[in-house]
């Protein structure tokens, strides 16, 4: 595979305790968690009774996702869009896999509608207004790098930017035994053409290659391991400290060579 590139204009993250980017970036750089942080993601995106009822898995990802194009200063509109999650909402896929084997005639209209895998693109492309293309991804570990490939290549195809959400949350009942995963975490980018209009940002040029990704020992990755987006991590811990190189899971084998130009 031949290379792509791209700037990035923005970024968005939300953890427990690492609330925004800047909070992320200052724990990496030796900071510590927020004490006072909310526990739960609150999208702005939004009205307040929709914000109360939605799951963890699109308030987080319609959290990073909007933080991500202010901080690119792009009106999410105008961005095709590309929602990638291992797993979707574990909790809703548990109550969902439990009432159809007990009771099935008893199962909750709203959340079979948000068991479905783009739930959350469905959301924002509602909540913003957006009429461009979304894509979902889901690929178990290779997940992130399988998402900003399809990023990448759709920049390659001609798209002005694109908006990459990536996230996933708390393994629940016997899928946590096939698919551990714990806490909520997510993150996006807005990455936008070489070519474009004046951006600023790193710049990152990624190279799919036969490869087994090491897993990510920064303090981003290592404080958030047990996540099923943690494969993601390293990315985020490269771009916090400045480094220039980072392998990301990308399938058995394979990883996604990413370079990064901080200039």
């Amino acid at each position: 595979m031949r290379a792509c590139s791209a700037r990035i204009a923005g970024v968005g993250f939300w953890s427990d305790g690492l609330p925004d980017w800047p909070a992320a970036r200052d724990f990496a750089a030796g900071g510590a968690l927020s004490d006072d942080a909310a526990r739960k993601p609150s999208p702005r995106l939004l009205p307040p009774n929709e914000r109360r009822r939605a799951p963890e898995s699109v308030a987080v990802a319609l959290q990073v996702a909007l933080a991500a194009c202010e901080a690119a200063g792009r009106d999410p509109k105008a961005l095709p869009s590309v929602f990638a999650s291992g797993h979707g909402d574990f909790a809703i896929t548990d109550y969902m896999c439990e009432t159809l084997a007990s009771e099935p005639r008893a199962i909750s209209p709203t959340r079979f509608h948000n068991s479905v895998h783009n739930a959350a693109a469905g959301y924002w492309t509602i909540g913003t207004g957006c009429m461009m293309t979304t894509t979902a991804i889901s690929a178990g570990r290779a997940t992130f790098a399988e998402g900003l490939l399809e990023a990448l290549v759709q920049l390659d195809d001609g798209a002005d930017a694109v908006l990459l959400v990536a996230y996933d949350t708390t393994a629940v009942g016997p899928l946590a035994a096939m698919s551990g995963s714990r806490g909520l975490l997510g993150g996006a980018l807005v990455l936008a053409s070489n070519d474009d209009r004046g951006d600023t940002g790193p710049r990152l040029r990624a190279t799919l290659v036969d490869a087994t990704a090491p897993a990510g020992a920064g303090p981003l990755a290592s404080l958030r391991r047990d996540n099923a987006m943690a494969p993601m991590l390293p990315l985020f811990d490269a771009l916090a400290a400045r480094d220039h190189l980072v392998l990301l899971d990308a399938g058995p084998g394979r990883a996604l060579r990413v370079e990064i130009d901080h200039a």
